[in-house]
């Protein structure tokens, strides 16, 4: 009734200790979710964040690139080539300019825009007047805006083409752009009368207004766009092909050949997306023709708003929970590799599909945070069981086997559980005459009883075995648990035979000692009884005090052999399941078939006949079968032999031939 209750009373603590773990787990990931959605979403709108999933965007933006839209900007680009070819220093005559308005209008060009400020009268006013004439509704010129900060106040300063210009139908379009915290063009300007925005209605196309901030889609690193030299322009018919420009737009600015480096510098030259691939930057003309396409195909790439950012991130902080809620380890690894690839490749999708951008840096660090908090949170929590683990068997159980446990927990099932065990009980014998004899000197006989059991200790771990308890000068001690041991009743007997081996050596050193000494010698002996059976092991005690051991009718029994085996005058007692276990192993004999007090059923005990012969052991059970049948007698030789043959089995010979001559004399 006792082993049952402690077993129902240890699995019910367990059981809600498993029931709750699972919950626990589920709250402190919720808990982790949260803390690092509401971490990465205070980052995100900080300006570094921002500047990060822009240079994120950069490299997104320039996988598969798209390819130039058709029919796009023509560049007529003021380069090297044209100044050598027209041999004037810049700037060039206003005259000129209106040449090559004159001759891109007469080759088709359905619209022009000259990537160059006239703010101011030139030295010439004939050339103002010769350019004022080329002027009308299809010319777009270049302005300029800008702001001047003080410590007095902030002011736009806008600067726009002369008004003769204007005033003959050219329209002004602000070439200022936006650039980013890192000094790279990705925005389309804010400006309502952007110059590409103005080209574009000049050229007929219905804009839609892009929202505040739109990226760029770049085509490509520079010189992407279709590019003839200024001089070539000038005279279109004898340079270039027939219908270069025709319905075209072109677009007239500084744009060197060979494209600067970051390094160089240049003048109306930008980096650009394509700059982290090429190192070089764009000239401002091309940018002016990229922001164009944008805004005449609608291929402009809005941001995602901040909640659509929050969202994301909870949305992969969640996703990572789930990924870990069972357990973390190299699968962790695995799902976050899995999960970081389809976050970029989503967010790539979005953006090259949707025309969204929603940068993956803030859902993957979510992804990666609760992953790896969690790693680390089991891995402290592994790290403090291990410690628990080796904290509370590191008294029961040998090293080795201690950090078996350790490396796998799931070896120990807490609580109580069916297992086949082989107990072993080992006792002082006469220890209560021995504590007699040294009432006056209790530290002495504390040094003698650890002395014993040390070395008795250390062969039950040696063999693999774990120590229950200790209870005065009593040791218990069971096998194959809390690890699996198929072999666990032959390594009980052999931690017993170690264990007599152990007791001799003790005793030879204390007679050395009385001897040294001339003291009184004292020589120990010790009984061991080993039984094995079903039992229910686990944590068996109080919520507050509890100790790892094993109940049940094996373990009474194998307490009882043990108390018996100081009648049969043998050191060692096992039960018939240990004994069948064994008798391929060791050499077994059997004593007598008895019953121990507390149980009804008679139950067979045998020893381990130590160096003796299987002949010897073959006389032995004919002995008992004599014996049984009741036809032994005192006077039978049989004795005399046995005694030689089997010395370890002498005293119980002897206890069996006196049994028979106290029978006898009661008869008489």
């Amino acid at each position: 009734m006792a082993d049952r209750d402690s077993s129902h009373l240890s699995a019910g603590v367990t059981g809600q200790q498993e029931m709750r773990r699972p919950l626990e787990r589920r709250i402190k990931l919720l808990a982790l979710a949260a803390f690092v959605t509401a971490a990465l979403g205070l980052a995100s709108g900080t300006g570094a964040w921002a500047l990060n999933e822009l240079r994120s965007f950069d490299y997104l933006s320039t996988i598969g690139r798209m390819p130039l839209p058709p029919n796009g900007p023509v560049i007529v680009a003021i380069d090297e080539p044209s100044m050598a070819e027209i041999g004037r220093q810049w700037p060039w005559p206003r005259s000129l300019h209106a040449t090559l308005v004159e001759a891109l209008r007469k080759a088709g060009a359905k619209a022009i825009g000259i990537d160059v400020i006239f703010a101011e009268p030139s030295s010439d006013e004939a050339n103002d007047h010769r350019l004022a004439t080329a002027m009308g509704p299809d010319v777009v010129l270049a302005g300029d805006q800008s702001l001047l900060e003080s410590p007095q106040a902030d002011q736009f300063i806008r600067t726009e083409p002369l008004a003769v210009f204007t005033g003959k139908g050219a329209r002004t379009g602000i070439a200022s752009v936006d650039l980013g915290g890192d000094g790279t063009l990705r925005e389309i300007p804010s400006y309502h009368d952007g110059f590409a925005a103005v080209l574009a209605e000049v050229a007929g196309t219905r804009l839609t207004p892009p929202p505040q901030s739109a990226l760029i889609q770049t085509f490509g690193p520079a010189r992407t766009y279709p590019t003839v030299s200024y001089y070539q322009a000038l005279a279109p018919e004898s340079f270039l092909p027939e219908g270069t420009f025709r319905d075209r737009v072109v677009v007239v600015g500084l744009s060197l050949q060979n494209a600067p480096s970051i390094n160089d510098g240049g003048a109306d030259a930008f980096a650009s997306s394509d700059t982290v691939h090429s190192n070089r930057l764009v000239s401002g003309v091309e940018m002016q023709a990229t922001i164009y396409d944008n805004l005449a195909n609608d291929l402009f790439i809005d941001r995602a708003p901040r909640s659509a950012v929050i969202a994301a991130i909870a949305a992969a902080a969640v996703l990572a929970a789930l990924s870990v809620l069972r357990m973390t380890g190299w699968r962790t690894l695995a799902y976050t590799v899995a999960a970081l690839t389809s976050i970029v490749v989503l967010s790539y999708a979005l953006m090259r599909f949707g025309q969204v951008f929603l940068s993956p840096i803030g859902p993957g660090l979510a992804f990666a945070f609760v992953a790896a908090g969690q790693t680390g949170l089991d891995y402290a929590e592994e790290r403090r069981r291990r410690r628990e683990i080796t904290r509370a068997f590191s008294q029961y159980l040998s090293p080795a086997l201690v950090e078996r446990l350790a490396r796998d927990p799931s070896h120990l099932k807490l609580g109580g559980e069916r297992r086949m065990l082989s107990i072993l009980f080992c006792d002082i014998r006469g220890f209560t005459t021995i504590a007699e004899q040294m009432k006056d000197d209790p530290e002495g006989l504390t040094t003698l009883v650890n002395r014993l059991l040390t070395p008795l200790s250390e062969a039950v771990l040696k063999q693999g075995g774990t120590i229950d308890k200790y209870i005065g000068d009593c040791l218990m001690a069971f096998w194959n648990a809390p690890l699996d041991d198929p072999d666990h009743a032959a390594h009980a007997v052999q931690a017993a035979l170690d264990m007599l081996a152990a007791l001799d050596e003790v005793n030879e050193e204390l007679k050395a000692e009385a001897k040294k000494e001339q003291s009184p010698l004292q020589t120990l002996r010790i009984g061991i009884g080993i039984n094995t059976g079903e039992c229910i092991v686990g944590n068996m005690g109080s919520v507050r005090r509890f100790d790892y051991s094993a109940l049940g009718d094996a373990v009474n029994l194998a307490s009882r052999l043990e108390t018996t085996s100081k009648d049969y005058g043998i050191s060692l007692l096992l039960g018939e399941s240990t004994a069948a276990l064994v008798e391929n192993i060791f050499p077994i004999a059997e004593l007598d078939r008895i019953s121990v007090k507390g149980r009804t059923a008679v139950s067979p005990v045998f020893t381990v006949a130590v160096g003796v012969h299987k002949d010897a052991l073959i006389r032995h059970r004919a002995f008992l079968e004599a014996k049984y049948d009741g036809k032994l007698k005192a006077r039978d030789v049989i004795f005399d032999k046995l005694k030689s043959a089997l010395p370890p089995l002498a005293r119980y010979y002897e206890r069996e031939r006196s049994k028979l001559n106290m029978s006898r004399s009661k008869k008489t």
